[in-house]
């Protein structure tokens, strides 16, 4: 007979076939547990979500380390003062530099070793950029924590971004061309109702629930900012939500989008749509002049 699962602890499975859990109590946050499940952290970890205190980190870097460094960076009320979003693209360069540089001593950090750390992103700019942000946000905290007497970033310049068309506006016959393969009634008419008809960026697209509707009035704060939007929503966008097949699908698309690593949008609204029956179409609606009649056009919340 299978043991009874502890009370709020939710289990998902990735695309990549990995477990992983979550605390949720009543309608709150869920709480993500990065320990291995059925250890003693798992257990501390989960006792420590049900009574809402922050998760503890269980530290294996030693002091005076580049890593060390990382952590107590973490904690700091600079670190939390960034947004959510913000604070997952960073981590995910941490994990790059603890993996390759974690173990040296971060006072032999010099200028030399962020250039060097840039160099290796060169094939991919944008990275780039986000290392040496995410290295100056780092550096900015320690010199001000007194860990360091000198910034190793201060001189460090970004690596030039390669100029480009980038990616061409959806036209009404792009957009036509998807509602007539995704009719009413389909998942993918609701992703691209609740982009073109909210003006949202796709993080806050994906958030957007019944909570935050009251008369036909969605408000929500943005993920990045935190700054409050209010917006009416549009008759073809209501339609769309009303003629859904699937109601978790119509307002509240998290699930499918975590499940899927943020691909699947980044699939359908960019470059060319097979969906469309192979026709080339733009990367997305977006706030711009489309056409030569100068219609402004709805941001498609693809930025």
């Amino acid at each position: 007979m299978p043991r009874p699962r502890a009370p709020h602890l939710q289990r998902e499975v990735t695309r990549h076939g990995r477990a992983v859990w979550y605390v949720r109590v009543g309608k709150g946050p869920r709480i993500r547990l990065t320990a291995e499940y059925g250890s003693p952290e798992f257990a501390a970890a989960y006792r420590a979500a049900l009574e809402g205190k922050p998760p503890t980190r269980s530290s294996q870097a030693r002091a005076g380390s580049l890593h060390w460094l990382i952590e107590q960076y973490r904690e700091s009320s600079a670190w939390r003062g960034y947004s959510l979003a913000t604070r997952r693209q960073r981590e995910n360069i941490f994990k790059q530099v603890i993996a390759s540089a974690g173990h040296e001593p971060f006072t032999r950090i010099s200028e030399a070793t962020i250039v060097t750390g840039r160099e290796r992103r060169r094939d991919t700019p944008f990275q780039a950029r986000h290392f040496l942000d995410a290295m100056r946000g780092l550096f900015a905290w320690a010199s001000e924590a007194q860990h360091v007497r000198i910034d190793p970033t201060r001189n460090v310049k970004y690596p030039k971004l390669k100029s480009g068309e980038g990616f061409p506006v959806w036209r009404e016959s792009d957009v036509a061309a998807y509602e007539s393969r995704w009719p009413l009634g389909t998942r993918q008419r609701v992703w691209l109702a609740l982009l073109l008809y909210t003006g949202l960026r796709r993080g806050d697209a994906v958030r957007l629930g019944k909570q935050h509707v009251r008369d036909g009035i969605a408000t929500l704060r943005t993920e990045k900012t935190g700054t409050p939007v209010t917006l009416p929503l549009l008759p073809p966008l209501i339609e769309a939500l009303a003629r859904g097949t699937d109601r978790r699908a119509c307002l509240h698309l998290r699930r499918e989008w975590q499940a899927d690593d943020q691909g699947i949008l980044r699939q359908r609204l960019r470059r060319r749509l097979p969906c469309c029956g192979g026709e080339q179409v733009g990367a997305r609606p977006a706030q711009d002049r489309c056409d030569a009649g100068g219609e402004q056009r709805c941001h498609g919340g693809a930025t």
